[in-house]
């Protein structure tokens, strides 16, 4: 067929690159009843689906009324979220210079390939080169406002609906996990956290909690009836009981209750509860049969049928505290000590009646006590004394002199105030405590150095000795028995104050032998400077041979404790010494020494640092206490310009109260030190000279206070 005759025509307009003027334009119908119309003139079967969509996409493409509109091309990301993709025309917009644009897919290379001559001007060629992968040149064009399809939301049904559920953390813990987490408070604040809940409430009085109750550090602030109702919440578990001081269960009715609710106690404190039942106690007494440590000092109740109720219910019972009850004698102390085998620990200070030679046979014969305190008991004779340790007419070495009895196990043993004592009975403890550790003689007037010889030569362990106010002891004591006895250099703690008779001759030797000491209290004593310097160098010397390893915090701890008030041979000089030393061993801290052999590589060792603690005349101690806590806080330099303007005022103090000529300009010098010395512990930088014109100086007294 040459030429087929068209019933749907393009409209006229501008011609397309790619037609030829004339070219007629194949009816729809036709092309689908007919076939497709190649330029050879012969008629071919429909093409399929696929390249009749490339058909009529060309055919948009090559429409007049699509280049006048001009659409451009979009420019937009086709990523964006409110976007949506489109097809656009494959045919650029014409080029103003009437050629196709140089973009377009259908170029004037499409335009010379169509020959059909009977193609109509404006309309698609019949044939299309390339069609394969046209897909790729599809451009992109973002759509402003994309029309979303309509979705219909349905509801689930209730029964498929998840329910919301709530996690309670502490409900669904472990019981376990609960006591160990409360066991970290402490009992007022277990006390604020049973207020949440019930179940807070049983849990916070759970027996696992309340196996100590210390109502010591709260019971002024919790009222009479609280304090009894924890009691018994948690009383069929407590075993550490202590109500020491606490007033409110005086009571009669709340000390029933008490007493009525604590079945299984092993430490009981009642010290302080004066106005305690006697019938109350002694059923506390009774219903404890574990008690191991009792402390009932200074409780009227307390009496001698008291201790006979303790010895037949409390078997297991080892600490006795009884000091200060005045309606029991030492009768009860030796029950107790009869019928409590595992005794060991007895306090009965202001207790009557040992002189009794039974009751000091009962001690003798229960030889379990390490520890023993008679402080204050006046009966106490040396009779007494010697049948505690020997016991009644002991068989005696001949060679020696000595009692042939077993030894005794006593570690402490407390005499304080037992004025009745002398020399003869305080002789007998000697090479017989081979292992005691401290011994308390204060207010012993009477002994001398002949009593205490024997036990400083027998005591090898001994660590602490107060010997206070013992004013017959002579420097001989201190120089040739105790510098030179076994305990020497192991001796920590020694109490020679108001020994007026004892100065520098029996405590230096003391100081260079006794190289452990932490605290020694010379008050009221002749000691002078040089007891000063000795105590700097002993502890230098300490410093120089111990070796500690390091730790976070280098800064220096005190070594020593010096206590010499009213002492009148002590003058700021030797003050000065311990200041300086103080100062010196504090900026030794920081250099670290070579490690001991076969010791870890990895450990920095350094050399303890240690300062003297003093406390001297009162005019100098305010000084004294600035510097300490500059050296042990580190400042090293601060405390050495202290110790030098405090230098420089106390000798100008010394100038001005020499007579003389020129002593109105000592005078002066004197108050110009004593304004830097005042600026100096304010904070601020004294200055050396005086300012214009003459004002009213500090007094002595005003700066030291």
């Amino acid at each position: 067929m040459a030429e087929l005759e068209t019933t749907d025509t393009v409209p006229s307009g501008p011609q397309s690159p790619a037609a030829l003027p004339g070219a007629a334009v194949p009816s729809h119908g036709a092309m689908e009843h007919e076939g497709e119309v190649h330029p050879d003139g012969e008629v071919h079967p429909k093409k399929n689906g696929r390249h009749r969509l490339f058909r009529g996409i060309q055919r948009i493409a090559s429409s007049p009324s699509l280049a006048h509109a001009g659409r451009p091309r979009s420019a937009s990301s086709p990523y964006s979220i409110h976007s949506s993709l489109s097809c656009v025309s494959l045919a650029s917009s014409p080029s103003p210079f009437g050629h196709p644009s140089p973009g377009s897919y259908f170029s004037a290379s499409s335009a010379d390939q169509s020959s059909a001559p009977t193609s109509v001007s404006g309309s698609p060629t019949a044939e299309s080169p390339g069609f394969d992968g046209i897909e790729s040149i599809l451009a992109v064009r973002k759509v402003e406002h994309p029309i979303l399809p309509s979705t219909t939301t349905i509801a689930l049904p209730a029964d498929v609906k998840r329910k919301t559920t709530t996690c309670n953390l502490w409900a669904s813990m472990p019981h376990e996990i609960k006591i160990y987490i409360l066991s970290f408070l402490l009992p007022k604040e277990l006390v604020r956290v049973s207020r949440v809940s019930k179940d807070f409430y049983k849990t916070c009085f759970d027996g696992q909690l309340w196996t100590s109750f210390d109502a010591s550090e709260f019971y002024k602030d919790i009222p009479a009836e609280s304090l009894a109702k924890i009691i018994v919440a948690a009383g069929p578990f407590v075993k550490d009981l202590n109500l020491r001081g606490c007033v409110q269960v005086e009571h009669y009715k709340r000390a029933e209750v008490v007493v009525k609710a604590c079945r299984n106690l092993i430490n009981a404190t009642l010290e302080g509860c004066r106005n305690f039942q006697r019938s109350t106690l002694h059923n506390l007494l009774k219903s404890n049969e574990k008690l191991a440590n009792l402390n009932l000092t200074g409780l009227t109740a307390v009496t001698n049928l008291t201790c006979k109720i303790i010895a037949q219910s409390c078997p297991q019972l080892e600490m006795f505290n009884v000091s200060w009850c005045k309606h029991m004698d030492a009768r009860g102390i030796k029950t107790v000590v009869e019928g409590c085998p595992k005794l060991k620990d007895v306090r009965a200070g202001e207790i009557k009646g040992f002189d009794n030679s039974d009751v000091a046979e009962a001690l003798f014969r229960t030889n379990n006590l390490e520890r023993l305190v008679l402080a204050g008991c006046d009966d106490l004779s040396d009779n007494a004394l010697q049948i505690m340790v020997r016991g009644r007419n002991p068989e005696i070495d001949i060679l020696t002199d000595r009692p042939i009895v077993p030894p005794r196990k006593l570690r402490h043993l407390d005499l304080s105030r037992c004025t009745r004592l002398s020399n003869h009975g305080v002789k007998a403890l000697g090479h017989l405590l081979p292992d005691l550790k401290g011994l308390q003689l204060t207010g012993i007037t009477s002994i001398t150095d002949a009593g205490l010889e024997p036990i400083l030569a027998s005591t090898p362990r001994l660590t602490h000795l107060e010997l206070e106010d013992l004013a017959e002891l002579t420097n001989s004591l201190l120089s040739e028995h105790l510098a030179k006895a076994p305990c020497a250099p192991k001796l920590e703690h020694l109490s020679v104050s108001y020994c007026e008779n004892l100065g520098d001759t029996g405590m230096l030797p003391v100081f260079r032998s006794c190289t452990r000491l932490s605290s020694v209290y010379m008050d009221n004593t002749r000691v002078s400077d040089l007891v000063l310097a000795e105590a700097a160098a002993m502890v230098r010397e300490r410093c120089s041979t111990t070796r500690t390893q390091t730790r976070r915090s280098a800064y220096p701890a005190v070594g020593l404790s010096l206590v010499v008030y009213d002492c009148q041979n002590v003058t700021w000089t030797g003050v000065r010494e311990v200041l300086s030393r103080n100062a010196e061993s504090a900026g030794r801290r920081m250099k670290p020494v070579p490690a001991v052999a076969g010791g870890s590589s990895n450990t920095t060792l350094y050399p303890a640092a240690e300062v003297i603690s003093l406390k001297c005349f009162y005019g100098w101690q305010m000084t004294v206490d600035e510097h300490t806590k500059r050296v042990l806080r580190g400042d090293v330099a601060a405390a050495s310009r202290l110790e030098r303007k405090w230098a420089i005022y106390m000798q100008a103090n010394e100038e001005a109260g020499v007579a003389g000529a020129n002593g109105r300009r000592r005078r002066r010098r004197a108050r110009e030190a004593a304004q830097v010395h005042a600026d100096e512990e304010e904070g601020g930088a004294g200055t050396g000279g005086a300012g214009p014109g003459r004002r009213r100086a500090r007094t002595a007294a005003c700066v030291m206070m």
